[in-house]
């Protein structure tokens, strides 16, 4: 298949048309009439993924973070970003970036990122797309847990259904206060603090919660919090990601091998300390 035949199917599933104005999506290096025959799925384009794709022979890398989110007068390899675009040309990898439109659709990242975390159940958007007709569409997921739990509880279950970093989960809130209802949204989830509220969850996981927000979000006493790292809650969409592009190449899909990186390319590496008592 050439690359044009594989980005349009992937487009299919997650049509570019979705994405934020402020978004970079789409095909950020590549010629579209290249063969793909490898692909290779995920989070971060940083220099570490694309040595994985250098290795494993992937003609097309794709990933949910633009490489070139702002725009850029020089991609001259005198900057790390700028070496990236030199290597991925140089070893014929195509990259194509999928992010806030991979993030409303549905289902999406806080989809798998729900999966992941043990929501099972029917889920909606926390903050829903209104160009969305179905009410299906949007960014971050509510849901209900099959079955009360703890605030403890529930974050062991998801320290367990998402993969590791050196940060972990870190918790606000009663944690013996019961649990039904949960907000989820992959990533950054500061702008959602007051959708969680309006919806009236018992619990928010998402990421990169600033201080402040949290703190002042936190006195209420009424929702916990619980913060992961941000790679790991955007990591379960990859295979997602993987296997609806396989049914949308349909048979041509045969001709295709598709992988999901598994390196942590989360930008916090260790913590040191002693952790607080629970």
């Amino acid at each position: 298949m050439t690359l044009h035949e594989v980005t349009s199917a992937f487009e299919s599933v997650y049509d570019p048309a979705w994405a934020a104005s402020w978004d970079a999506v789409g095909l950020v290096c590549g010629d579209p009439d290249q063969p793909v025959r490898r692909i290779l799925f995920a989070v971060d384009p940083v220099a570490e993924v694309v040595a994985e794709a250098e290795r494993w022979g992937a003609d097309l890398v794709i990933t949910h973070h633009p490489l070139l989110l702002r725009g850029v007068t020089s991609v001259a390899a005198t900057s790390p970003k700028g070496r990236l675009v030199h290597r991925l040309i140089r070893s014929g990898t195509a990259l194509y970036t999928a992010h806030t439109n991979a993030d409303t659709a549905a289902p999406g990242v806080s989809d798998a990122l729900a999966a992941a975390v043990g929501l099972d159940g029917p889920l909606r958007p926390l903050d829903p797309d209104p160009t969305d007709p179905a009410g299906r569409r949007g960014i971050g997921r509510i849901g209900e847990l099959a079955e009360p739990v703890t605030v403890r509880d529930f974050a062991a279950r998801a320290a367990r259904g998402l993969p590791a970093t050196a940060t972990g989960l870190r918790v606000a809130g009663d944690l013996d206060r019961t649990v039904r209802t949960v907000a989820v949204s992959g990533g950054a989830g500061d702008s959602l603090l007051g959708a969680a509220r309006a919806a009236g969850v018992d619990l928010f996981l998402t990421a990169d919660l600033r201080h402040h927000p949290a703190s002042e979000f936190a006195e209420h006493g009424d929702i916990a919090l619980v913060d992961a790292a941000h790679w790991a809650t955007e990591w379960p969409w990859l295979a997602d990601g993987a296997e609806r592009l396989r049914d949308a190449l349909g048979q041509a899909r045969a001709n295709v091998e598709i992988r999901v990186s598994t390196i942590v390319t989360d930008a916090w590496q260790q913590s040191f300390g002693a952790a607080v008592p629970a």
